[in-house]
């Protein structure tokens, strides 16, 4: 990843050009820059997940590169609203409303822990068997119909990320 990172910033010399990336922390490989001194952090995920993004940065060595972790995984976006899977599973009443729990008992969705029975997206699987093969079209489907500005209001550090790159382009941030 580091080397096309740096390829592509090599090819695109541009002021106004920037590169981001979207990694889910859970499993994140053991090389990632600043992943072992972070491990102290595990206590706070968001400033753990800060430090190997700001690890990360300083690894590239690129202004123009703003490097996005998520925490844990892409699918804690999606306990924003786990209604929106009844879209995708008939007769799910029973299982949104376990998602749901879920949900409630995290300050904010990217809280939901990395453990490799309970991650997002096992929590989700456990509750919907045909999400493990169906989540690269669900997944996204779902944080559609969950929205941009619902997922910002509940995950802090993906708003962060979102904010960063609306200023990057002379947005609202």
């Amino acid at each position: 990843m580091k080397n096309d990172i740096q390829r592509f910033l090599k090819q695109e010399k541009g002021a106004d050009v920037f590169f981001t990336t979207m990694i889910d922390l859970y499993a994140i490989h053991a090389d990632m820059p600043g992943r072992g001194e972070a491990e102290q952090l595990r206590h706070d995920p968001q400033r753990r997940v800060e430090a190997i993004e700001a690890s990360f940065a300083n690894d590239i060595g690129d202004e123009r590169f703003a490097p996005y972790i998520q925490l844990h995984e892409y699918e804690a976006c999606l306990f924003v609203d786990v209604t929106q899977f009844g879209r995708f599973y008939e007769q799910a009443d029973k299982q949104i409303a376990a998602l749901k729990a879920v949900a409630d008992r995290h300050e904010s969705p990217e809280l939901i822990d990395d453990d490799p029975h309970t991650a997002p997206s096992k929590r989700i699987i456990g509750q919907f068997p045909d999400y493990a093969d169906g989540k690269p079209a669900v997944g996204p489907q779902v944080a559609e119909l969950i929205g941009l500005t619902a997922i910002r209001a509940k995950c802090p550090h993906f708003h962060s990320w979102i904010a960063r790159l609306e200023l990057l382009g002379g947005g609202p941030g």
